[in-house]
């Protein structure tokens, strides 16, 4: 193998870009060439293609986002378009593509991989930790201090005015934002998709906090599971209190990548490359209890990985 793409596709996450300087240089350092995707599928099926090397990639570990930026690619559905990415691959003369982003992009990477001689290896990127076959994405650590901290900021200005807050996550089918951040931050109350809402459940648990003497109460809700404004609307009924709703939105998606999802990028960067280097093609690179282990992509996207609820009963004990 002479020659590698790599792209970045689907929603961004922090660690995109370590992942990127992982592989060129883990590449370069053995020989390789490498060429930049830019904008993911639609990129590749537009022939937006850049060199790659050592200096290209200095300074951008620190980065959140991608510098190879990224985009939605409906089009790359379609057989024939396909087709024609194929042959732009061919003219390249890419021999292996490192595709990284989530189940979406992965789903892409296998039909390149089955419809093409091009080797292709995934790399989990997605901040709601959804992806079967990893312990952890790339992105999800970064995120999860992201809205830890602006839920501890709600906190303090949330005893300041006796107030309920209302804090909506990303997580449009998988709660795992939420959970976690619910957790660590001592949340009154989380809302998942995974687990039927019960209002009524709810308001009793904050009038039972409110008399035990808490000045403040915090329900984190996952995009996915219900409105934060519903969810408002609901308790301001049922128990009288003033609450104010906080959407955190793309803000989780930003931000300096913390040093866990820097070195994880770093290490399945390098183990993506050596697995095409290896003949290996049609897999995933994920961390599984502390190593790098490899996963065809079939089992991947075949499998849902399912949320650990024992997580939100232990929540629930704590708040």
């Amino acid at each position: 193998m002479k020659k590698i793409a790599v792209m970045t596709s689907g929603g961004d996450s922090p660690g995109m870009n370590a992942a990127i300087r992982s592989i060129v240089r883990y590449a370069v350092s053995k020989g390789l060439e490498v060429l930049g995707i830019m904008r993911g599928y639609a990129g590749l099926l537009e022939d937006d293609f850049v060199p790659l090397n050592f200096s290209d990639v200095g300074g951008i570990m620190e980065k959140g986002g991608t510098i190879l930026r990224t985009a939605r690619c409906e089009e790359f559905k379609v057989d024939n378009i396909r087709k024609e990415a194929y042959e732009i691959l061919k003219k390249r003369g890419i021999e292996g593509l490192v595709v990284i982003g989530g189940d979406g992009s992965l789903n892409g990477a296998t039909l390149i991989a089955n419809e093409s001689e091009v080797k292709v290896v995934g790399i989990p990127a997605s901040i709601d930790n959804d992806i079967h076959g990893t312990d952890m994405c790339i992105g999800v650590d970064t995120c999860l201090n992201t809205v830890v901290e602006n839920i501890q900021k709600l906190k303090d200005t949330a005893s300041s005015h006796e107030r309920a807050f209302i804090v909506e996550t990303m997580g449009r089918n998988c709660g795992y934002i939420a959970l976690v951040a619910g957790l660590t931050t001592g949340s009154e109350a989380i809302i998942i998709p995974e687990v039927k809402i019960d209002y009524q459940s709810l308001a009793d648990k904050l009038l039972a906090g409110r008399k035990r003497g808490k000045v403040n109460s915090i329900v984190v809700v996952a995009e996915g599971a219900a409105s934060a404004y519903t969810v408002a609307r609901h308790l301001e009924n049922k128990t009288g209190y003033e609450t104010r709703v906080t959407i955190l939105g793309h803000v989780q998606r930003g931000g300096s990548p913390t040093v866990f999802d820097r070195l994880l990028a770093s290490r399945l960067g390098a183990a993506a490359v050596q697995n095409l280097m290896n003949g290996e093609s049609d897999v995933m690179v994920g961390l599984q209890s502390s190593g790098i282990a490899t996963m065809k992509l079939s089992e991947v996207l075949e499998n849902k990985k399912e949320l650990d609820l024992s997580l939100y009963e232990l929540a629930n004990t704590l708040s």
